[in-house]
């Protein structure tokens, strides 16, 4: 039984991302960068001032949360073991051309991130808890002047929320590495979640701006590492993304094959996956911002995005310089372990330490908006119930194979995209 709902995703989500995912975040974001004269370029220019901006924004209000730590619970929510594992599965499905068009996602996604943050600092609403709650149920009840479509985004932000693929990925890794029962390991994940969904978004605020510098330097110099030591083969592989990504692979090794609209169809979806294009959780999350300015902090995501596109690509690299990804056999949140196993030692105990940071802050701030979506469905019982569906679901889907639990995360998020940009 289980086979079969997973087969029917697997079909649901190739059609959608090759077809109607792959429309939506080219028409979108080429028609916005040319609408506005590429902007995203005019702000990558402009970190020091945005920051200076958003600091003196922190200073003259009061309610809220600040700003740039905002910044760092939204990369803790996109700087994930997506960036490590779900973008290796687009090279293993789509080949090394996948590593292109999520280049191509990413520039796109800049400004689609740009907008839906603007509309939901400007929509938002203030709370009796000291702060502001907003997002895509807020403005496209706006948008559209009825209340249903504002349901239908809570309850798949509510599925979104429950992050259920990085959550397997960490116990899978945390109980292999270090030989611990995997109901344990479940268990453990599970407190550390509620305590810090329990939080709100100032805890995971807190918790991610601690957390997200460290791993994203680390992860970034041991990549970098790794691609200066096979700085030979980079002009080989750069080239053979290039051409992969519009004619396609042949099999090779380890590696089936793949056309131009598989590249295409997986880069796209994991850029979106791991970049949270269009899906909404960000413009929840960064709602609560102290700044009156939605420009100010809207112009955050195109950094954010820059910074995901960064630690995705390294990730890629990695895999493709080293030959990894036409081994086979291995699953996907194995592959980076073993490209930097080669170079540093200890790897899989590091990795597995690694894995969790980078899993965790994923996993509590999507939770945390999950719990703002079901507060927003229930003021009343929404919460409880949220706690009680993911003490349930996590660890159901922690016993699946992780190339089937992503396909909940990939469909229920491409729906959002498609939902936010019909409102944006």
């Amino acid at each position: 039984m289980f086979d079969t709902f997973f087969n029917t995703l697997g079909v649901i989500d190739k059609f959608y991302w090759t077809y109607i995912g792959f429309t939506l975040v080219a028409v979108a974001g080429l028609y916005f960068s040319y609408t506005t004269r590429f902007f995203q370029f005019r702000v990558l220019t402009q970190l020091k001032k945005t920051v200076t901006d958003l600091h003196k924004d922190s200073k003259t209000e009061e309610v809220g949360t600040h700003p740039l730590r905002l910044y760092f619970a939204s990369v803790g929510g996109m700087v994930g073991l997506g960036n490590i594992v779900g973008v290796v599965t687009a090279i293993l499905l789509g080949g090394p051309g996948a590593l292109v068009w999520l280049w191509f996602a990413s520039f796109a996604g800049m400004l689609i991130k740009y907008s839906e943050i603007y509309l939901g600092v400007k929509h938002r609403v203030k709370n009796n808890r000291g702060g502001y709650d907003g997002g895509p149920m807020y403005y496209l009840k706006d948008a559209f002047g009825v209340t249903w479509i504002s349901v239908i985004v809570c309850v798949l932000l509510c599925v979104y929320g429950v992050e259920v693929y990085q959550f397997t990925i960490v116990t899978d890794t945390l109980s292999s590495a270090f030989s611990l029962p995997k109901a344990g390991v479940i268990a453990a994940l599970l407190a550390a979640t509620i305590y810090t969904g329990l939080g709100g978004i100032k805890r995971l605020a807190n918790v991610c701006s601690v957390m997200m510098p460290i791993f994203m330097v680390l992860y970034i110099v041991m990549c970098l590492f790794v691609i200066i030591a096979n700085i030979g083969e980079l002009p080989q592989v750069l080239l053979k993304c290039f051409e992969s990504a519009f004619t396609g692979h042949a099999a090779l090794g380890g590696f089936a094959g793949s056309s131009m609209m598989a590249a295409a169809q997986h880069g796209i979806a994991r850029a979106v996956y791991s970049g949270d294009i269009g899906i909404g959780y960000d413009a929840t999350i960064q709602s609560e911002t102290r700044t009156r300015y939605p420009e100010r902090q809207a112009r955050m995501a195109i950094f954010s995005i820059t910074t995901d596109a960064i630690v995705c690509t390294m990730s890629m690299l990695v895999v493709l310089v080293t030959g990894l990804w036409q081994a086979g056999g291995m699953q996907a949140s194995e592959y980076v372990a073993a490209a930097l196993g080669t170079y540093f030692p200890h790897t899989s105990i590091f990795m597995a330490i690694f894995f969790f940071f980078a899993g965790y802050t994923t996993i509590i701030a999507y939770f945390a908006v999950g719990i703002k979506c079901a507060k927003f469905l229930s003021p009343r019982f929404g919460e409880k119930a949220y706690y009680i569906y993911a003490m349930l679901a996590f660890p159901f889907f922690s016993f699946f194979d992780q190339s089937k639990v992503i396909l909940i995360m990939s469909i229920s998020g491409g729906l959002l995209m498609m939902l936010n940009l019909l409102g944006i």
